[in-house]
């Protein structure tokens, strides 16, 4: 029993009384068809099971903090560890989150920036260092006995005035001798100033011959000029002809650019200390983007050409009115197109006036205000309203103009001046921050540091580079501290917390894994494989849910749940090392690993219809200003390794692009020239690997817009006629049809306090979320929940005679969903789930022959058997002659496509350039790619 985690009787969600013993201390790898019940097993059974153990072991008082478990369905869990999960949905998607702050790396650096770092006047690049009086005696100590010094207070730095009143002061409070602008003076003598220059002003204190006992006369004198001027002395050697300037501050000598003491908070973008005051610590601002306020410049003023003033010309809107005062000061003509304009006619309706000018205007009722003063351009205008309003509608109409731009203040860095002017060995801390994690890792290993601050430091870098070198022995050498956490894919933010518990050194845990290789390069999948051995070889169990071949075949222990999916799966089809699973003749994961089963290369690659999509000078992030071709009506297919750049290009530069040439969007692309051939689309379709709804109102029908159709046939029903039922009748989100005891949810949440939450099924609708009325009425003798019930294929037959509904839903059969309920809650679906749910959404709209359909990596969470169908579900939309653009790693996906771009060669810094394009059999002949090499092994 004790190397054997032992399962009797798991029903979770589709699971049929599942048994099974799984080794210990070992990698054990979860797979079957994507909603077969491999992750209703491995988080929702033992997962689970094995967190809830571990709360019910703290008191009740801890308990009432932690939120509470539910008892998974199953009889019986022997052998269980504290268990760790470590999920795809897990990084923050807050704009303050980076890769530094999820790793608690830029906490480390914070401390180290506190504890070592020495500030820098930006200006003079000097070293700013705070002194005790006991250090400035202690440095003049060091001056030759005999040497002349003049203990001075430099009370006037630069100022204009006669100061004649300040100086009657200081001779009242018994000072003899100034310098003023390098001139000796007694103060009872007239003082003559040009008051229109700019003077310094130096009040003597003391004079002094360096000889013994002088000490405690030159502590006074420095207390006395340090008082006088607020934390400043200045000391002239008058034998040396030098000078040197002390100070309580961090402060410039020169300048008096002054930093605040330094601690951990002040170095965070997170603390209205730290953070830039223009941007408060996010790196980005809105700002009014004129392609969103001119988005045809071939219009002029008249003809509506700036979007903010469409309605209002020709009217007597004051805005508009005053608008038509600065056109005319500045003879800018209102009927010549926007694009004719010269930049300093722009800046003028842009920015306003340069000068007051003066006019009046004529209100609706015949009052005449007559006015001198700078008049708004329509940006600053936008800009302010948008500052200054409180309606939510207001700020939505302002923000419509407006787009996110690096803050021109910090240029994208978060922090202030003061933060920035504080260096550890050459950097400051955002510019450690945006190397990649290889390069930060070098440079941390490599560090300078004098004995005394090595001391203090050895800790905190030993914690980052341990950190640092976790990060990049999973694959992410390539990412920086900087990165924006919600950017990260599925993949990444895995990967990322996979380090973290690496870090920790535990043994003795059972560690849960979904998919650690979403978003890996092949290249890159040895790394991940050693850091799950690593963390293995340690004393844990690994448990991983995978469909990734050489994931199992580096496994010890392979459980393939099956056969099918939904209601067609839930139980063990087969158990063993790899070997056993090729050998078992049930199993179509182990005929897929042994090569029985396999994806066809389609016998030729289209040719496409001539045209191409043509990305001129991409240089976002890491591309190099490179020119990329899509070819319409193809397969397209962007590779290379993580990092390299493949979702810069296509999701950020050129998805964008279409988005706001075909709808409009308010998003900015990526940095590029131009994009060729752009008016040969007339449609996007994106389909990203977000979850379709974190709601458990939420579901398939709702989103894929069938659930419409649906209502709409039950309130055309007899029944619902003579009760005068509509279809808002039979929606449960809003009052009128719904139970309003649970709101449509179906479920009721008792709070159990320090116990686990628990949901009862609604006792007046038993679960069925509508009220009585509502259910009373039925097609073909079924109540629209017993619809919402029904799986797809059985919907199908349901539907059959009705093609709209019919069509809807046979597209989510057709990405393989045939498995899941028409209503089944969103939160229940796994991420491939969601992914082609959405896809199938899409699939129901006509082919316009125009159309780019996007993707990025739809292949996760996909079993070998339904990346077949996923492929010939795409393979149908290029037939139509719609194109198809996909990110992906999956080697399966790239074989079958007519055309590959293949990014790299490395990853971060290293990539960005196209190291080959062509069909698979070009890329495969290609010594360079890292792509083509893992590929001549399929082809």
């Amino acid at each position: 029993m004790e190397d054997k985690l032992i399962i009797r009787g798991a029903r979770e969600n589709n699971l049929k009384n599942i048994n099974i013993d799984i080794p210990k201390n070992k990698l054990v790898i979860m797979t079957g068809l994507s909603g077969s019940g491999k992750t209703s097993l491995a988080f929702d059974t033992i997962y689970a099971e094995g967190q809830r153990r571990y709360v019910e072991s703290l008191s009740a008082y801890a308990r009432q903090f932690l939120g509470n478990m539910e008892k998974p369905d199953v009889d019986t869990i022997e052998g269980l560890s504290p268990a760790i999960a470590i999920d795809q949905k897990t990084t923050s998607n807050n704009p303050r989150s980076t890769v530094g702050t999820v790793t608690e790396i830029y906490d480390y650096l914070r401390l180290l920036y506190a504890r070592v770092g020495k500030a820098y006047c930006p200006k003079h690049d000097i070293v700013i260092e705070s002194q005790t009086i006991k250090q400035m005696a202690d440095t003049i100590d060091r001056y030759d006995d005999g040497d002349r010094l003049m203990v001075l207070a430099r009370v006037v730095k630069r100022k204009k005035g006669t100061f004649k009143d300040y100086f009657a002061d200081l001779l009242k409070d018994g000072y003899l001798r100034v310098i003023v602008d390098g001139q000796n003076y007694m103060l009872d003598e007239e003082i003559e100033l040009d008051k229109n220059k700019r003077h310094d002003i130096d009040v003597v204190i003391d004079r002094i011959i360096k000889k013994e006992g002088y000490r405690s006369r030159l502590v006074d004198s420095l207390e006395v000029a340090l008082k006088l001027t607020g934390g400043e002395a200045v000391v002239q050697n008058l034998t040396t002809k030098t000078e040197e300037l002390f100070s309580e501050h961090l402060a410039c000598p020169v300048c008096g650019f002054s930093v605040p003491k330094l601690e951990p908070r002040l170095f965070s973008f997170n603390n209205p200390l730290g953070a830039c005051p223009d941007c408060r610590g996010l790196g980005i601002k809105n700002e009014v983007d004129d392609d969103l306020l001119i988005p045809d410049w071939n219009k002029s003023i008249n003809e509506g050409g700036i979007r903010y003033f469409k309605t209002a010309v020709g009217t007597n809107r004051i805005e508009w009115q005053r608008f038509l005062v600065l056109c005319d000061y500045y003879n800018i003509d209102l009927d010549k197109p926007l694009k004719d304009f010269s930049k300093q006619e722009l800046s003028y309706i842009l920015d306003g006036s340069r000068e007051p000018i003066s006019y009046q205007i004529v209100s609706d009722s015949g009052n005449v205000s007559k006015t001198t003063k700078f008049i708004e351009g329509v940006r600053t205008l936008i800009a302010r309203r948008y500052e200054e309003t409180t309606s939510k509608w207001s700020k939505e109409w302002y923000a419509s103009f407006m787009s996110e731009h690096t803050c021109p203040t910090c240029k994208g860095r978060r922090l202030n001046e003061q933060v920035l002017s504080v260096r550890v060995g050459g950097l400051n801390v955002a510019e450690f921050t945006e190397q990649a994690i290889i390069d930060a890792l070098e440079f941390v290993k490599n560090i300078k540091l004098t004995d005394y601050e090595m001391n203090i430091a050895r800790l905190v870098l030993k914690e980052i580079t341990d950190r640092l070198t976790f990060l990049n022995n999973v694959g992410l050498g390539y990412l920086t501290l900087a990165r924006r956490a919600g950017g990260l894919s599925g993949g990444e933010a895995q990967r990322i917390r996979l380090a973290t518990q690496i870090g920790t050194r535990l043994t003795g845990v059972l560690y849960v894994l979904d998919e650690p290789s979403i978003g890996l390069h092949q290249r890159d999948n040895e790394k991940l494989i050693k850091s799950l051995q690593d963390i293995r070889d340690l004393g844990n169990s690994v448990l991983v849910v995978e469909h990734d071949e050489d994931t199992m075949r580096a496994s010890d222990f392979i459980v393939d749940i099956g056969p099918g999916a939904g209601v067609h799966g839930g139980q063990v089809i087969c158990a063993g090392t790899p070997e056993e699973i090729m050998d078992c003749e049930n199993s179509i994961t182990g005929k897929y690993l042994s090569g029985k089963l396999k994806i066809e290369v389609p016998k030729k690659r289209r040719k496409g219809n001539g045209l191409f999509l043509e990305v001129k000078g991409a240089k976002e992030h890491n591309l190099k200003n490179i020119n990329v071709k899509f070819p319409l009506g193809k397969f397209n297919v962007v590779t290379g390794v993580s990092g390299s750049g493949k979702s810069t290009l296509v999701n950020d530069i050129l998805g964008k692009s279409l988005m706001r040439y075909v709808y409009q969007s308010k998003e900015r692309p990526g940095l590029h020239k131009e994009i060729l051939g752009i008016e040969n689309i007339d449609k996007v379709i994106e389909v990203s690997q977000d979850p379709i709804g974190r709601t458990p109102r939420s579901n398939p029908v709702t989103y894929t817009g069938v659930f419409d159709d649906i209502r709409d046939l039950f309130a055309q029903t007899n029944e619902a006629k003579m009760r005068g039922y509509d279809k808002g009748r039979f929606s449960f989100n809003v009052k009128g049809g719904r139970c309003e005891a649970c709101q449509g949810d179906g479920l009721k949440k008792i709070s159990m306090h320090f116990l686990p939450d628990v949901y009862v099924p609604c006792e007046q609708c038993e679960g069925k979320r509508y009220n009585e009325e509502t259910l009373q009425v039925t097609y073909k003798d079924k109540n629209i929940y017993d619809v919402l019930e029904m799986t797809v294929e059985e919907a199908l037959d349901f539907f059959d005679n009705l093609p709209k509904i019919r069509n809807k839903i046979q597209t989510l059969y057709d990405v393989g969903l045939g498995y899941i309920k028409l209503g089944q809650s969103a939160t229940t679906l796994s991420g491939g789930e969601a992914q082609r749910v959405k896809l199938a959404s899409e699939l129901q709209k006509k082919s316009t022959g125009k159309t780019v359909y996007i993707l990025d990596e739809p292949t996760t969470g996909l079993h070998s058997h339904d990346v077949s169908k996923l492929i010939d579900v795409l393979q149908r939309i290029v037939d139509q002659g719609d194109t198809i653009i996909v990110i992906e790693h999956n080697l399966d996906v790239i074989k079958v496509a007519d055309h590959i771009i293949d990014l790299g060669p490395e990853g971060g810094a290293g990539g960005g350039t196209i190291v080959v394009t062509g069909t698979p059999e070009k890329v495969a002949k290609c010594e360079k790619s890292y792509t083509g090499q893992f590929l001549k092994t399929m082809l």
